[in-house]
């Protein structure tokens, strides 16, 4: 019986006549042909694309010093999508030492923990995360844990900071007062050849696999994607997230905007507030500090189409950006 290996086997075995091309790929795979040949073997073809298994990088023993800042990736799961109502079920946390120019250092520390709801989990939730109500049964988040893991954060890093912080403030009050960044809007990912933004794409793409939607699972899997191109002169998604979260933004409110501007603001970037979260009831957008006066002259000119108007906007840091 013909088995995997000899599949990659060049011994002198007399078979049945095959066509010159079958025989000559049979050739060019020697039977001692180890996993990285093998990799390289089915890539050189050109049919094929191998993913590798991500492997959680360990808690290291010894903490280099030369990476003097703190950094934490976060992760949640919860049973909605409004932190007013809805609660966290599990978080996942991942503490990292960087150093000013953005490179990843070491791992300081690992936690992952489910949380009983006071509700019954939805069933697209469970369908969605893999997490059911027998799981969550009598769990509780250790606080003092997360803690040994948050408090000494320079930067926490979501892939979604926009759903991750107001959920993480709502929980505990150790999440406030943070610096936070948002690795899927503060990164320009299409400039790194990436055609999509989502965890499990960007994973794939550097050529990885994990096991998805599971909180601590996705932090081990950003850290990794975060880390791409760290050991070449390119600098890495993380360099770039974490210059982008030194700079100073400016949120403008489009207050008493003509009704029918709302088509040209959404197309450029504007979005709708319903002033539930305190925020006025208006079109809104973000931009970097540099580019105020030009945001302001649109609105102005565009928008309002009158000189004088004046509209609101307040500057914004890392530490209260992504906020509720």
């Amino acid at each position: 019986m013909t088995t995997q290996f000899d599949m990659f086997s060049d011994n002198d075995v007399e078979a049945p006549a095959r066509s010159p091309r079958a025989v000559s790929s049979k050739r060019m795979t020697p039977a001692t042909l180890h996993e990285e040949g093998m990799v390289a073997h089915l890539s050189a073809t050109g049919r094929y694309r191998v993913l590798r298994k991500l492997e959680p990088r360990g808690i290291a023993s010894v903490i280099r010093p030369e990476y003097r800042l703190r950094g934490v990736i976060i992760d949640t799961e919860t049973t909605g999508l409004d932190h007013r109502r809805d609660e966290i079920i599990e978080i996942g946390a991942i503490g990292f030492t960087f150093d000013e120019q953005g490179g990843i250092g070491d791992v300081t520390g690992v936690y992952g923990g489910l949380q009983q709801p006071t509700t019954s989990i939805p069933a697209e939730i469970t369908k969605l995360t893999g997490i059911t109500g027998e799981m969550v049964a009598g769990q509780f988040i250790d606080m003092l844990a997360l803690r040994h893991i948050i408090d000494p954060a320079d930067l926490i890093v979501a892939h979604n900071a926009r759903f991750d912080r107001p959920f993480c403030e709502a929980f505990s009050a150790s999440f406030s007062g943070k610096a936070w960044a948002c690795s899927n809007v503060e990164i320009d990912w299409s400039s790194r050849g990436f055609e999509g933004t989502k965890l499990g794409y960007l994973v794939g793409q550097a050529g990885l696999f994990h096991e998805g939607h599971r909180a601590i699972d996705d932090c081990f899997a950003l850290l990794e994607v975060l880390s791409l191109g760290s050991n070449s002169d390119a600098r890495s998604p993380f360099a770039e997230l974490y210059q982008a979260s030194q700079r100073s933004r400016v949120r403008i409110f489009a207050e008493n905007s003509p009704f029918d501007m709302k088509d040209h603001l959404k197309a450029r970037g504007y979005r709708w507030s319903d002033g539930s979260d305190g925020r006025p009831k208006c079109w809104w957008i973000e931009v970097d500090e540099a580019d105020l006066d030009d945001e302001l002259n649109y609105l102005r000119s565009d928008i309002y189409r009158y000189p004088e108007a004046d509209p609101p906007f307040r500057h914004l840091t890392a530490f209260d950006r992504f906020r509720a």
